[in-house]
């Protein structure tokens, strides 16, 4: 019970010290108890993996996309004009399965997915530009244009 007691005393008069000279901080972070750093509940980069990536298509042209997919023996999941990982996996796994090496088959759309899509597009007429793996205007639009029917 006496240690308890001169513990307080010993905060209270620690506290008094740092307010008399003049910082707050002082007073507060002296007998403060270390607070452990906020971690994120999910990184940027894993949200991003998750999200939704149309490119630039609205909702009736990515579900062309996405039809486009079943049509050729690819499970997008649902067709629902959201291109989330399910889509990407089934493009992924198109692309890899034509030759058109979209590397690893995760859903995630990083440059080799879209220099896939690029090397996709341009062989089917659609200018997309070159196969740099950065969707750019150029890039967005011929995947636009691809997307206008099923």
């Amino acid at each position: 019970m006496r240690s308890n007691a001169l513990t307080r005393t010993v905060v209270s008069l620690t506290a008094v010290v740092g307010l008399a000279a003049g910082t707050v901080a002082a007073a507060g972070t002296s007998f403060a108890a270390p607070q452990r750093a906020a971690k994120p509940a999910v990184s940027t980069q894993d949200v991003s993996v998750l999200a939704v990536n149309n490119l630039g298509l609205n909702k009736e042209r990515a579900e062309n996309w996405q039809c486009w997919l079943h049509v050729r023996g690819y499970n997008p999941g649902t067709i629902d004009g959201q291109l989330g990982t399910n889509s990407w996996r089934a493009a992924q796994k198109m692309f890899n399965d034509e030759g058109y090496n979209a590397g690893q088959e995760d859903g995630k759309v990083g440059p080799k997915t879209i220099g896939a899509l690029q090397r996709y597009l341009n062989a089917w007429g659609y200018n997309a530009g070159d196969d740099d793996g950065i969707a750019g205007p150029q890039t967005k639009r011929a995947f636009w244009d691809f997307n206008k029917n099923c």
